[in-house]
């Protein structure tokens, strides 16, 4: 990564810068690991297949949560609400004073990048290649899509990929070109962490998932906590998602009012 992979999450959640309806579901446990219990698919190809079949599907994601975002030791509570279109939008709001108050919005898509500074009034537009400037071009859309939603980061599951049976649990690793990457799977054949890194920048990002609820045929995280480092920088987003609700009607709202500034 030229700059910094953390800031593929961090930057463009955060800095860059998460309404549903629906109730937060009960947690589904996973079982503990039992080795002798699992027999492992015969081939490398079945097994990715039994991992792709868990990925959470949907058309539309509406998702809120408390969050306390951690920036260099420095800690504050916000709301974050996300609503996402399936591969093709992640619209972000992030509010604080008990959600009571807006101080960022963004609207990002396969190809752009739309920012609302509400607290300084500014705003930013710019092409989805604006985050290349923080982080490794193997970053896309469907990256931020899969971190958010708890599924494993799609471009990796395939066959170049090193697939472990280890104590019942699988472990997926690799690396391409510079980005080195590792995903821990819990019995549920859910993503239990992620983690990239690039060692010829010492940058790299962890997040663990947890307290998995159903969502129609699929599980999604209750809880997820993305720990970012680039060298002294370190930030820590700690979301508990207490809303959830899959495939409703949803807008995006982006009306950027006409005194804010347009910061090139």
């Amino acid at each position: 990564m030229k700059k910094n992979i953390s800031n593929s999450v961090a930057v463009v959640i955060i800095a860059v810068l998460l309404t549903s309806c629906g109730t937060k579901k009960a947690v589904v446990v996973a079982p503990k690991p039992k080795v002798d219990s699992i027999v492992p698919p015969d081939t490398k190809s079945e097994t990715l297949n039994l991992l792709k079949s868990k990925q959470l599907q949907f058309n539309t994601l509406s998702l809120k949560g408390k969050a306390n975002l951690t920036i260099n030791g420095e800690a504050n509570d916000v709301t974050m609400n996300f609503r996402i279109k399936d591969k093709q939008v992640i619209w972000v709001s992030i509010t604080a004073v008990g959600g009571v108050v807006e101080v960022a919005r963004a609207l990002i898509t396969p190809d752009s990048i739309k920012i609302m500074d509400r607290l300084k009034g500014r705003y930013i537009k710019k092409p989805f290649s604006y985050i290349y400037n923080f982080t490794n071009k193997q970053v896309n859309f469907n990256t931020l899509q899969n971190i958010l939603t708890g599924n494993a980061i799609s471009g990796f599951l395939n066959l170049d990929a090193n697939v472990k049976l280890a104590n019942g649990v699988w472990t997926l690793s690799g690396s391409k070109e510079d980005l080195d990457y590792k995903f821990l799977f819990n019995t549920l054949y859910k993503v239990e962490e992620t983690n990239l890194s690039d060692s010829k920048s010492g940058q790299a990002l962890k997040v663990t998932y947890n307290n998995y609820q159903k969502l129609d045929d699929y599980l999604v995280p209750g809880t997820l906590k993305i720990n970012t480092l680039s060298g002294a920088k370190k930030i820590i987003i700690a979301i508990d998602y207490v809303k959830v609700e899959g495939n409703s009607a949803l807008n995006f709202p982006f009306n950027v009012p006409s005194r804010f500034e347009l910061v090139k």
